[in-house]
């Protein structure tokens, strides 16, 4: 019974989305016949294509173009060349990418996590205790992943080797922060799904925070330093695809200065003369 209720539940939220998205998107005959994995699927790949097709675009358009020379000099802009190059490691990346929220899905649909639908079914104080702790597992989570990514070398031979080509200001572009291995860019998401069976989470947040990954990543790779204090901004991010050893943590720089591997971006003249004298 506990398993129909959650199966009812969460489905009539997974059918709404499908419905908003591939019933404005698609015709009918191409979807409404197909599996309901399927169809969430296929939901997740045109949404996360047209989010980071629309978001990368708009956000180089506005950096390189309407205030060039302003956030970032004009020897720095990528090539148009390798801004397609990431592009298409991206999109052959996608259909990969979007299978894991559609299994997170699946998982929550069936009852196997500690997802709940509505805020109202735990309050909003609940909410806000629980949403720290998720991220807390999903930043502790990626920091390691990335590390062991860069740490094991076979991982990073046929998996991260592909992201690390953009390895100077003049090659990363906010295209480059989805050109990953398809199973590199799943295994460094893999928390988001493993904080679902040990924190109570809300669906719908759990999902748009997946989405949400592919603004914040497509952020961390335009080279421009916010300087907001604790954020893992691209100023820290550039630092480590320059340098491949510091800052590999994700929202935040705490992993990285509680583990030693923080490196701060007005520190970043030195670390570059100490890698050309190793």
């Amino acid at each position: 019974m506990e398993g129909d209720k959650y199966l009812q539940q969460f489905l009539g939220e997974t059918s709404m989305f499908n419905s908003i998205v591939l019933g404005h998107l698609l015709p009918s005959s191409w979807w409404v016949t197909l599996p309901h994995f399927l169809q969430t699927w296929l939901r997740n790949y045109i949404a996360g294509t047209l989010l980071y097709l629309i978001s990368g675009f708009l956000w180089c358009f506005y950096i390189y173009y309407l205030k060039r020379n302003v956030y970032v000099p004009k020897d720095a802009i990528p090539s148009n060349r390798a801004m397609l190059l990431q592009i298409y490691v991206a999109m052959k990346a996608m259909p990969w990418y979007t299978l894991l929220p559609a299994v997170s899905e699946y998982m929550i649909e069936n009852g196997w996590t500690k997802c709940f639908s509505s805020i109202s079914e735990i309050g909003w104080f609940a909410y806000i205790i629980y949403m720290p702790m998720y991220l807390v597992i999903v930043e502790f989570g990626i920091y390691w992943m990335h590390r062991e990514l860069h740490d094991i070398k076979p991982l990073y031979k046929y998996l991260h080797a592909t992201h690390h080509i953009y390895n100077k200001q003049n090659t990363l572009s906010p295209f480059a922060g989805l050109a990953f291995h398809p199973l590199d860019g799943i295994l460094q998401a893999v928390p988001h799904v493993i904080a679902l069976f040990l924190v109570p989470t809300h669906f719908r947040s759990h999902i748009a925070l997946l989405f949400i990954e592919a603004i914040w990543t497509a952020n961390i790779h335009d080279c421009i330093h916010a300087n907001l204090w604790s954020v893992m901004g691209a100023g820290y991010h550039t630092i480590h695809h320059t340098t491949y050893k510091h800052n590999y943590g994700h929202y935040t720089i705490w992993m990285d200065w509680m583990l030693g591997t923080l490196l701060h971006p007005e520190d970043d003249h030195s670390c570059q003369r100490a890698q050309k004298l190793r």
